[in-house]
Formats: C-alpha cells, sequence, structure tokens
C-alpha cells in the first residue's frame, strides 16, 4: 500500500511539474515519499 502512495505521489508531482505547475505543495509530497522510502529502507537493512 505504502509503495502505491509513493508511486501515486511521484505521478502527481511529474503531472504537476510538467503540465500545471501546481506549486510546491506537489513537490512537499515528492520530498516525503522519499523520506518514507529512506526510512524502509534502513528499516529492513537493519533486519536482515
Amino acid at each position: 500500500m505504502l509503495e502505491g502512495l509513493i508511486v501515486l505521489f511521484i505521478v502527481l508531482w511529474a503531472l504537476g511539474f510538467f503540465v500545471v505547475h501546481v506549486g510546491s505543495v506537489i513537490h512537499l509530497l515528492l520530498v516525503l515519499a522519499l523520506v518514507v522510502i529512506v526510512i524502509r529502507l534502513l528499516r529492513s537493512s537493519t533486519r536482515v
């Protein structure tokens, strides 16, 4: 589910950046998604 949200955020960011240029809200969502990815990768690497 989290991966689906991350993909959704990236698609919305791309649409906002290239089509509508919504503003900084989509960019903040992209940064948030990247932070979540990094946190998940760090947590999974410490469990193994």
